[in-house]
């Protein structure tokens, strides 16, 4: 029921690692005069052939992008991980791979913080606009680019008393879309991580993806990483259930873990049927649930085993949480915060005596190169270049119902309790069958040397 992408088991990686579209001319940010004199320092050209690993062929121009993003300050915001992979190339399958987009303009929510990213601007002889219209449409009076990357992660943001961080990924989205529907035409738009803490402000964007007919992706790029062993499941394997284990004491880093779970569980026997209902249960009594959950158990004992980890290790964390989902179909899944494991999924199969268990081992470093961010990149731009989902955007908006609904189920009324209520979902009835093969990267991974970024740090 697994597919082997490399018979060959790599050694355990150890190294850690406000308003509408404006029709006015343009103001950016950063002058021409500023720009003028800095293209001798421009990164490296983007490539007009097709990358390795690509499923369709590229335009002889590379597509234009606009990249929207809350905050560019630091050197680990997604924004610096993703969009400098946008502009100065990936690695992906063992080697270096030249960006296949151009980033036409960019546009920071948190602008007066974000110095790197207008450092790297400046350097790059791009435009940094005040507002999202302005951004794609590159300060005319339609939408004038190719794609869309939305990186709504990282800033000062508040989150509520839930425990959910109040990113402005919706706001920048609707935004788009305002433009979208002046120009009567849309392109690409690829969300970063959850696409958003509310599953009604999700549900919306995923509708108007449809509505308006544009490619739709985004998530963790966990699940795009390395893995060991190399495999996939096989379409239409007979999982029974499943879970999933990484750090996960919040809700961006629980995203993580959902989406991996998401991405092997929409591989079942007859394709994905939607998610029943999402508890999640803290502290001690994480425990106990799993004790009258065996086959939960047997599936954390299968990873501890696997990794060598003494007996109680799991059990031995500060905070520990799971959150339980059921699906329509009766398959069940759980997602337990643990530690040792990096990201890893075990699964039981019908037919077969023990679990599968798949790790994508550590954390994504060497910082430098964040890993994780390598893969993720490259399927952004085979979305930007092919026109076409990389993966179905259903799975992107069932994790982050999953996710929703975790933050919500330990309260009620303003009120906490450590045993979440069990919340029903039947909004949540997506059904759809994955095609696509294997995603995650493989072969050597990328060095411990910085980016190029036209200037020294």
């Amino acid at each position: 029921m697994i597919t082997a992408t490399s018979n060959i088991m790599q050694e355990k990686y150890i190294e850690l690692a406000g308003s509408g579209p404006d029709t006015s001319e343009p103001q950016p940010l950063l002058t021409r005069r500023e720009m003028i004199g800095l293209t001798g320092m421009a990164g490296l050209a983007a490539l007009t052939g097709t990358a390795p690993g690509s499923f369709g062929q590229t335009a002889q121009k590379p597509p234009r992008i606009a990249c929207l993003v809350s905050y560019w300050g630091a050197t680990r915001s997604h924004a610096d991980w993703i969009v400098t992979k946008l502009l100065d190339g990936y690695w992906w399958q063992g080697a270096h791979t030249p960006s296949r987009v151009e980033v036409a303009a960019v546009y920071i929510h948190q602008f007066e913080t974000s110095l790197l990213g207008q450092k790297i601007c400046k350097s790059k002889n791009i435009p940094i606009y005040k507002t999202v219209g302005e951004a794609v449409m590159l300060g005319g009076n339609e939408l004038a680019v190719d794609g869309v990357v939305i990186v709504g992660e990282h800033g000062e943001y508040p989150t509520n008393l839930k425990g959910q961080w109040l990113l402005p990924r919706w706001w920048i989205y609707e935004k788009v879309i305002r433009v979208f529907e002046q120009s009567k035409r849309s392109v690409p738009v690829f969300n970063d991580k959850h696409l958003s803490y509310s599953w009604d402000e999700a549900k919306w964007m995923f509708d108007k993806s449809r509505e308006l007919n544009f490619p739709l992706s985004g998530g963790s790029s966990i699940p795009v990483y390395f893995r060991k062993p190399e495999i996939e499941l096989d379409m239409d394997t007979p999982l029974k259930t499943s879970v999933v284990i990484g750090g996960a004491p919040d809700e961006g880093a629980l995203f993580h873990c959902v989406d991996v779970l998401q991405a092997f569980v929409e591989r079942r026997k007859g394709g994905e049927t939607g998610v029943r209902s999402v508890q999640c249960i803290r502290g001690p009594e994480t425990w106990k649930w799993t004790e009258s959950n065996p086959w939960a158990g047997k599936l954390l004992e299968a990873v501890r085993t696997t990794f060598n980890l003494k007996p109680g290790h799991f059990q031995e964390i500060a905070k520990p949480n799971v959150c339980i989902v059921e699906y329509n179909d009766e398959t069940k899944a759980a997602v337990y915060s643990g530690q040792g494991v990096g990201w890893t999924y075990a699964g039981d199969i019908e037919g077969q005596k023990d679990p599968t268990v798949i790790s994508m081992l550590d954390w994504p470093g060497p910082f430098s190169q964040y890993h994780a961010s390598n893969s993720q990149p490259h399927w952004i731009t085979e979305m930007m270049v092919t026109k076409k989902e990389p993966f179905n955007a259903e799975r992107l908006l069932l994790s982050t119902g999953i996710v929703a609904y975790n933050m919500e189920s330990n309260w009620e009324n303003g009120k906490y309790s450590a045993v979440g209520r069990r919340i029903e979902t039947p909004f949540m009835n997506m059904k759809y069958r994955s095609t696509r093969g294997a995603q995650f990267s493989t072969g050597q991974r990328p060095p411990n040397v910085p980016y190029m970024r036209g200037f020294s740090e």
